[in-house]
């Protein structure tokens, strides 16, 4: 009986292990999509604030350009 009760006690120690390591896969893996997609949205909102910068400087141009020919005459 006592190599019965080893083997039900070795399975379910086997079945936590088991059940442990594929949780911290889970872990794992939503750990490196998140990286992912911070390392692909961080360039993104560099150009985009790049992008609105430029724009900005460039309705600024155009203000100050207008600005000027309205007070030359």
């Amino acid at each position: 009986m006592s190599n019965g009760t080893n083997d039900v006690s070795g399975a379910i120690s086997n079945l936590i292990d088991t059940v442990g390591k594929l949780a911290q896969q889970q872990v794992e893996l939503l750990n490196s999509g998140i990286k992912t997609a911070t390392s692909l949205i961080e360039p993104l909102g560099k150009t985009a604030t790049d992008l609105a910068g430029n724009i900005l400087n460039a309705f600024t141009q155009v203000l100050q350009s207008v600005s000027s020919a309205i007070t030359k005459k």
